[in-house]
């Protein structure tokens, strides 16, 4: 398994951000939000980048500056998107183990109230159930390991995955 970053995926909802966060702290890692990285770039809210250039340009900005990160030894959420960027994935694959944070749709409607703000990159009229049933097999396509986020709660998440990968082959902390 390779080991120098820890990739979160999953839907808008899942808790990449949160679970990431506790993640890279349990572990010693940095932590990277490349939704925060993308705002911070544009100098603008995603919601506000996808409503001025379009969801097409949003998503080749989010894979530039994916394939742009120099990041070793980090925790890395990604935005829900990150799965519509194969050069993207192929190289977050090639630099990390892609963790799969998987919620079941009813868990995802009740914790995803603001889908007209949050800068979730899905076409106008569209609901959430479809954006689950597009991505879903894109995330268990690039997931070397998938964790339920709902049946356990937030700790108990980062505690089973920090065991899954938290040790190398000689018993050591990564």
């Amino acid at each position: 398994m390779r080991t120098s970053n820890l990739v979160l995926i999953g839907m808008p909802g899942a808790g990449k951000s949160t679970v990431g966060v506790l993640l890279a702290k349990a572990l010693g890692m940095s932590f990277l939000d490349t939704d925060l990285l993308l705002q911070e770039r544009e100098d603008r809210l995603l919601q506000e980048l996808i409503e001025a250039e379009g969801t097409a340009e949003f998503l080749r900005r989010e894979e530039a500056l994916i394939l742009a990160l120099e990041a070793r030894g980090a925790v890395i959420a990604t935005g829900g998107s990150a799965v519509y960027g194969p050069a993207a994935m192929e190289r977050l694959m090639r630099d990390g183990t892609i963790v799969y944070l998987k919620a079941a749709l009813e868990a995802l409607e009740r914790r995803v109230m603001n889908m007209g703000s949050r800068g979730i990159v899905m076409p106008k009229g569209s609901t959430l159930a479809r954006l689950y049933a597009e991505r879903a097999p894109l995330y268990e396509k690039y997931a070397d390991l998938t964790f339920d986020c709902v049946r356990c709660g937030i700790e108990e998440t980062v505690a089973s995955i920090a065991e899954a990968v938290g040790k190398d082959e000689g018993g050591r902390r990564m």
